[in-house]
């Protein structure tokens, strides 16, 4: 299984709850459409006494293979889906690292 991570950084001019209900109901219908995704998992990040974590968000897609991820992400689908981040994230400090998950418990 490979699975692409994508550390989220919230727009500056969006709030907390602007950018996980962007996240959640708009961009989250887009990502769900690519071809050949398994599994769509999006952690949000939550409040704490110091406040807004730095990072808004962790999203990890899974794919069969780096093979399925890299089709999916070309098809029009993910084209939509990688052209929506601005809306919501800071894209300049938006990050994605490809593994391969490996279960140990």
């Amino acid at each position: 299984m490979t699975k692409a991570i994508f550390m989220l950084y919230r727009r500056p001019d969006m709030s907390g709850d602007e950018f996980r209900d962007y996240w959640r109901n708009t961009h989250g219908p887009i990502v769900a459409k690519m071809p050949g995704l398994k599994k769509y998992v999006q952690n949000q990040s939550l409040m704490t006494e110091e406040g807004e974590p730095p990072v808004a968000g962790i999203a990890e897609v899974y794919f069969d293979s780096v093979e399925d991820m890299q089709d999916a992400l070309s098809s029009p689908e993910g084209e939509a889906a990688l052209a929506d981040l601005p809306n919501f994230t800071d894209a300049e400090k938006t990050t994605t690292v490809i593994v391969e998950e490996v279960d140990l418990v």
